[in-house]
This record gives structure tokens, C-alpha cells and sequence, in this order.
């Protein structure tokens, strides 16, 4: 079974290579029919990026149809009439990107919630991508930006630089069903926002992360970072990613927890986990343990506690001690706060 496939338009720098791509709807495990016509269209197996003229795309736009695959039949009708610049993209395997077009797919079946975080193949993903300026004229390689720059002071246009990065902003590729964003230059294109989930304006979502089911974002997810349903992720808050520190322990939340304010953790939780604000937990914390009357029964390091759950984090006011304890109630996230979404 071919792994992915989908039909999108391109971004090319002044020296003509793609440095951005954008797919209306990926497909995950295309029919054989759809992967039949990619070979009518050149297509010779593997992983490939195919360069499409006009009269691919109407020769492709039915077969979508056919396939239910609406929005993609419109992209291939509509952009021939307008030669859009296109690609089809098909991923016979799951292996690492080394294309940008393939990078990019693999970031649109993240954030179109076709594949989770942590499932798919993203190795070298981040030294395939250009540094970009994302604009109000589209991305522009940073290499070319002084030109575009002087270009629109001579013709009396506006440019806007938003930001220079790897990742564009999720929400100019898909905003998923179910969803509310304060800033959405906060939420990467790769995150995996999950229905019901709410990001406040200090909250963040990086690449190949990103929340399950329900959950208040008020803090950081990093990347590689999974939090579960129904857990709350207070202001401030900080989840310890990979991707900086070339650790390999994956960093999780699970369902129904509460990082406090300005709260962090280095190790993954389980479920029904609380840390206190202002508490940052990282491996090596020495914590003290508590028995059900709070008496002190043994001191061991975080790492021991990785992937428990029912507990709770707190620092000792008295004493500055770092304690655990079994956490007696759930976080339970407001309903009126996720109602409309």
C-alpha cells in the first residue's frame, strides 16, 4: 500500500529550487486507482516529486472526484485554468524526507491530523528546509529578500516580513476542524492540533507535536511533544523537547493533567498528573515520596516516576523540598471554554 500522495502548487527561489509547497488535502494510503494515473503521469515508484503542466491537472481532477477527494479535484480544475505551478507528490514509503516537497507533505499529514506526532519518518527534515521569509507577498528565500525588498520600494508596493524560519505558521496551510487560536504565528505547520483544543495567545506548538483530544494550551509545547485529552497546560508553562538538547527520552503528557503556571517538566507524565506552579521537573530532581499522610517514605530521582500516573508535584514551602504524592483529583477543563470550537 503506497503511503501518501497529493497534488499541490510550489515555491521556487531565483536559482529555481522549490523551497515551499502547499497541499489543499494530502491523501494517506491513496486507492491504486489514484496511484495508477500518478503513473500514467511519469511516475516510476518510490518516493517522487512530479513537476505537472496544466493538462496533467485537468487529467487529474476527475479521478479525485471519483476518489471523494473534493478539495484536491478543485485545486487540479482551478489550476489549470490558471497554470498554476504544481507537483504531485507520491510516497511509496514512510522513510525520510530528501526533497523539500516531501518534508512538506509529511508537515500537511501532521497538521491535517492524518498521522500523529512520533509516527511518522522526519529524519533530517530540518537541514532540508530553506530559511524563509514568510510575507504578505508569499515566502521568499532570505537569500533573494533584499531584492524583493528594493523591488517593492521602486513599485510603490508593501512588504511585510512576519517572520524568518524553517516552518511557516500552521494556520496559512489548515486550520483543523474544531479548533480556536489566539496568535496563530505560535502554532507551527507540523503541529497536530487535536478537536477541541484551545491555544491561548502565550501558548505554543511546535513541528511534529501537539495535543490528542481537548486541551487548553496556555504554555509550550516542544517539538516531538504528545499531550493527551483533556489536560491543561497553565501560562508559561514549558514541556522539555529533543530536538535542542539531542536527548532521545520522548517527552509526553497524559490525559486529564495540569502544568501549572510557569511550571515545566523533562519527563513524561501519565495520567491525572499535576505539577505545581512554578516547579520545574527535570530527571535528575531528587524527589521526596509520601505516603497517604504525607509522611516521607523514600527520596528518588524524577526518572524513577516517568509515565505514572496519579501524582502530584510540589515543592515543599518550608523546606523547598521537592515532593510527590498521589494526586487525588483530575483537572477538569472548563466546557463553556471549548463548547465552539
Amino acid at each position: 500500500m503506497t503511503f501518501a500522495l497529493a497534488l499541490g502548487t510550489i515555491t521556487r527561489n531565483s536559482s529555481g529550487k522549490i523551497i515551499e509547497a502547499y497541499f489543499p488535502q494530502p491523501i494517506l494510503n491513496p486507492s491504486d486507482e489514484l496511484v495508477s494515473k500518478a503513473r500514467d503521469l511519469g511516475y516510476e515508484g518510490g518516493n517522487a516529486v512530479l513537476e505537472l503542466r496544466s493538462t496533467n491537472l485537468t487529467y487529474l481532477a476527475q479521478p479525485m472526484v471519483d476518489a471523494g477527494f473534493t478539495r484536491s479535484a478543485h485545486f487540479a480544475a482551478r489550476g489549470a485554468v490558471y497554470e498554476t505551478p504544481s507537483i504531485l507528490v507520491v510516497l511509496e514509503t514512510d522513510q525520510a524526507p530528501t526533497t523539500v516537497a516531501e518534508a512538506f507533505l509529511k508537515l500537511h499529514l501532521l497538521s491535517h491530523r492524518l498521522v500523529k506526532p512520533q509516527s511518522i519518518n522526519l529524519n533530517g527534515m530540518f537541514g532540508l528546509l530553506h530559511n524563509i521569509a514568510w510575507t504578505n507577498q508569499g515566502p521568499i528565500d532570505v537569500t533573494d529578500l533584499p531584492h524583493r525588498q528594493m523591488q517593492a520600494r521602486l513599485t510603490g508596493e508593501r512588504l511585510t516580513v512576519d517572520s524568518v524560519d524553517k516552518f511557516p505558521r500552521m494556520a496559512d496551510y489548515v486550520i483543523p476542524e474544531g479548533v480556536r487560536i489566539a496568535d496563530t504565528a505560535r502554532v507551527r505547520l507540523g503541529a497536530y492540533v487535536g478537536e477541541g483544543t484551545t491555544v491561548m495567545h502565550e501558548g505554543f506548538i511546535n513541528f511534529n507535536a501537539g495535543t490528542l483530544g481537548t486541551s487548553m494550551v496556555e504554555g509550550r509545547i516542544s517539538a516531538g511533544v504528545i499531550v493527551g485529552n483533556g489536560s491543561d497546560l497553565g501560562g508559561g508553562c514549558s514541556t522539555m523537547g529533543t530536538l535542542s538538547g539531542g536527548g532521545n527520552i520522548v517527552i509526553s503528557v497524559g490525559d486529564n493533567c495540569l502544568l501549572g503556571a510557569n511550571s515545566g517538566i523533562g519527563i513524561p507524565l501519565g495520567d491525572r498528573c499535576t505539577v505545581e506552579s512554578g516547579l520545574y521537573i527535570t530527571a535528575g530532581t531528587k524527589v521526596q515520596l509520601l505516603d497517604d499522610k504525607n509522611q516521607p517514605v523514600d527520596v528518588v530521582k524524577a526518572r524513577d516516576l516517568a509515565g505514572k500516573s496519579d501524582l502530584l508535584f510540589r515543592r515543599n514551602s518550608t523546606n523547598g523540598q521537592v515532593e510527590c504524592l498521589t494526586n487525588k483529583s483530575a483537572v477538569q477543563l472548563n466546557d463553556e471554554l471549548h463548547s465552539n470550537n
